[in-house]
């Protein structure tokens, strides 16, 4: 799709540095990412596993949880094999292709996992507010249609980041000062006026992630309202506990997302060395929590695992 898509403009390859000033610990950084990221992979993939082998969990709300494990399998997939490969292998070189589609399947899966959030306190909202018509609002079909409309919707905001990159010429350094291609580190390098491309990056994908960080909150605000208004402490504590994980995947992914927007547009006096650091930090360990969240504080996920390992430490 993006190769041919390329402009005459094409660069051939980009060097992607690392992170500079810490060159000489690439080997040692490397060390916990790799951990980091296998616990990850392993992490999600039995998460998928389960949910695919256990009926008890083919409900709407264990649909959507498999779903933002295999966005986030491809999140941290798509940086940190190639951030890994520059620590210790010194393999540098990205072609524009390459850079292209790392860079597109990065932006992809972050707008995409802040729409399965927003589709999942939905599920959550019908859950809790209309039990009785769970069933009959959130059906096979309608499930089906949300998950087209969010990853479709996802698609359309990200891939005019490729054509704004593929219009452009570079014709000045082509060393990038990371681990992995991001759009508008990619537009700097470009000896052409970037504003239609800085004005998209941020306020398109930004305004996205806010209307469905808005749509999270109202969802919220309704539940909260529908169970303070049920008969007992223990209902209350039942609701609530349904919510528990969700919220906790929220927080680990949008408060990182945030600080580090709020850190770009404001924190000048913050290294670029740590803004890199961050933004690697920030691809790998929220989809490595996540699976760690829903293990812990979902009961369904809880009990089958514990029942899974007995059954294993019995053999």
């Amino acid at each position: 799709m993006f190769i041919s898509n390329l402009s005459s403009y094409n660069p051939g390859s980009f060097i992607l540095v690392g992170i500079p000033g810490l060159e000489q610990f690439h080997v040692w950084i490397g060390i916990p990412f790799c951990v980091i990221y296998i616990v990850a992979v392993i992490g999600n993939c039995i998460l998928l596993c389960l949910i695919a082998v256990e009926h008890s969990l083919h409900q709407p709300m264990f649909f959507f949880l498999s779903m933002l494990a295999m966005t986030d399998i491809i999140l941290s997939t798509a940086g940190v094999p190639k951030t890994l490969s520059i620590f210790w292998f010194g393999a540098r070189e990205i072609t524009f292709p390459g850079c292209l589609t790392q860079m597109f399947f990065l932006h992809y899966s972050f707008v995409l996992d802040s729409a399965i959030l927003m589709a999942m306190a939905f599920d959550r909202y019908v859950a809790i507010c209309s039990p009785l018509r769970y069933n009959t609002i959130l059906t096979p079909k309608t499930i089906i249609k949300i998950v087209v409309g969010i990853s479709f919707r996802s698609f359309c905001i990200i891939l005019p980041d490729v054509f704004l990159l593929t219009r452009l010429p570079f014709c000045k350094t082509h060393i990038i000062p990371h681990t992995y291609c991001e759009h508008i580190g990619v537009a700097q390098l470009a000896c052409a006026d970037i504003t239609i491309n800085i004005w998209y990056g941020f306020c398109v994908p930004i305004m996205t992630v806010i209307s469905d960080v808005i749509l999270i909150v109202v969802s919220y605000t309704l539940i909260l309202y529908a169970v303070f208004h049920l008969p007992s402490r223990d209902a209350h504590q039942k609701a609530l506990g349904t919510c528990g994980s969700h919220v906790c995947v929220i927080l680990i992914f949008y408060t990182p997302a945030f600080f580090s927007i709020l850190a770009h547009r404001f924190g000048h006096n913050i290294s670029r060395t740590f803004h890199i650091i961050f933004a690697n930090l920030y691809i790998v360990i929220p989809p490595a929590l996540n699976p760690i969240v829903y293990g812990v504080k979902t009961k369904q996920i809880r009990d089958k695992v514990i029942l899974l390992l007995s059954a294993k430490g019995r053999e």
